[in-house]
């Protein structure tokens, strides 16, 4: 099923259940009801290789088997019984009502494995989901509507042949087609085009390590890990010598961070994940068994697209080690204090690229002195200044800043790539053409006419380029 199909499945779904549940609460509804069949599959194709057939687990895959539960648990980190099975759900449609999911789910939660990781990338994770479903009407309403879900979860690709993040791709789309409601918090999606273009940026810098910490304090969807790891995975001989970590506030999107993770296959001890607030909870920054241990967590590299301009309570971390060296954001805009975080967990020779409003460059005041020590400290490596009206949510104007614990190069190159985009609907896009054009210059560091320029710190300086 290619992107086009998929779009339209998913726009008609949304349209029969327009007046029963609004646009935000049905994005919850089918990712959730998504993710379910996944771990369902997932399960059925573990267990199939230890030679269980349908028909046996028909008879025998009950809570009442210990020994296959407790298997389950330690392998997948959860254990579903034949009789929840998403398949058994769509087999079952005649006799189906929507207790059947919420049984489901509240088994889903008494059966994860006792693994801290697995508890952590599991607990809750259908929490909008079962919140969700009491607001589609009468139980008659709510099994019907489920019923309709089920037939259109059961025809998405849900195997990595599709060359595209399917997860992924269906929450830009909602979020695409609805706007008005992705702006909540200052959640802007990461197009995935972008987070293409960061990921090659990022890999190419650790193309020669065997292992490999990467860090989003943002995560959102969790696109830009996903990138990040197939990205580098081109340059690796084993997948699992990536580690992902990833902490995010909005309980919702919180749990798609963990669902995408989970839905790429990737094993859950290489999953760290954290729900809570980046700039009040340092973290990675304890050991993940015991939060009154606590450890300085560094990782190979840093991506992320931190809410713009975000208020927060600056006053409270003025000894805050993320911030000594560089200075406090202001209370009103807290991009730079994000950005020394993402720093702050950089290792020496790694390498961050993060996503902030066009507005950091100029701004006086602490931005000022923050962003003044940055150019003297050498950490700013590279500025892309991408196309206006490129996130869901936000028209305003936005860089990739690339940037480095320890430089010893001291000139910036300054990318201006916002010219480089094609039309779709009201929105502009980057191509491949773009994003290859835009990659060269980063990593052949020239001077390109009209578009890129290795500008030397006493430039800056002298005609302001980054005001300091």
């Amino acid at each position: 099923m290619n992107k086009q199909q998929l779009a339209s499945l998913i726009w008609d779904t949304c349209n029969d259940m327009r007046g029963s549940i609004s646009a935000v609460e049905y994005k919850d509804i089918i990712l959730g009801f998504i993710f379910y069949r996944f771990v369902s599959e997932n399960e059925v194709s573990y267990l199939k290789k230890q030679d269980w057939t349908m028909e046996i687990m028909a008879e025998e895959l009950t809570e009442e088997d210990s020994e296959t539960v407790q298997q389950c648990k330690d392998h997948l980190g959860y254990f579903i019984a034949y009789k929840n099975l998403f398949s058994t759900w769509k087999d079952h449609t005649a006799t189906f009502t929507v207790s059947d999911v919420t049984d489901a789910l509240n088994a889903f939660v008494r059966n994860i494995g006792s693994n801290p990781d697995h508890q952590k990338l599991f607990n809750e994770i259908f929490k909008s989901l079962r919140e969700k479903l009491s607001k589609m009407g009468s139980i008659s309403n709510q099994t019907s509507h489920i019923k309709n879900i089920i037939k259109i979860v059961s025809r998405i690709p849900m195997d990595e042949n599709q060359g595209y993040d399917v997860l992924g791709f269906i929450y830009e789309f909602l979020l695409k087609n609805f706007a008005s409601n992705s702006k909540k918090d200052g959640e802007f999606y990461t197009p995935h085009e972008i987070s293409i273009l960061m990921s090659e940026i990022v890999a190419h810098h650790l193309r020669d390590r065997e292992q490999i910490n990467i860090l989003d304090p943002t995560s959102g969807s969790g696109s830009l890990l996903i990138n990040i790891g197939q990205s580098v995975q081109k340059y690796l001989q084993d997948s699992g010598n990536i580690t992902y970590y990833a902490q995010e506030l909005i309980q919702e999107t919180f749990n798609l961070t963990r669902m995408n993770l989970v839905m790429r296959g990737i094993n859950p001890s290489n999953i760290k994940v954290r729900r809570g607030d980046t700039l009040a909870n340092d973290w990675p920054y304890f050991d993940d068994n015991d939060e009154n241990i606590y450890e300085y967590v560094p990782v190979d590299c840093v991506v992320s697209n931190p809410p713009y301009s975000h208020k927060w309570d600056a006053d409270n971390y003025t000894n805050d080690p993320r911030y000594k060296e560089y200075g406090i954001a202001p209370a009103s805009k807290a991009d730079y204090a994000f950005l020394l975080h993402d720093l702050y967990h950089l290792k020496d020779n790694g390498i961050m690229c993060i996503v902030m409003p066009h507005g950091v460059l100029f701004r006086g005041g602490s931005e000022k002195d923050i962003r003044t020590q940055l150019v003297e400290n050498n950490n700013i490596e590279t500025i892309i200044g991408l196309p206006s009206n490129c996130f869901y949510g936000t028209g305003i104007s936005t860089i990739i800043m690339v940037l480095k614990k320890h430089r010893e190069a001291s000139d910036i190159l300054i990318v201006d790539a916002s010219k480089e985009f094609f039309k779709d609907g009201n929105k502009n896009r980057l191509s491949g053409h773009h994003i290859k054009k835009i990659v060269d210059a980063v990593l052949n560091r020239e001077n390109i006419p009209h578009f890129a320029s290795l500008v030397s710190k006493q430039t800056i300086k002298d005609l302001s380029l980054i005001h300091i």
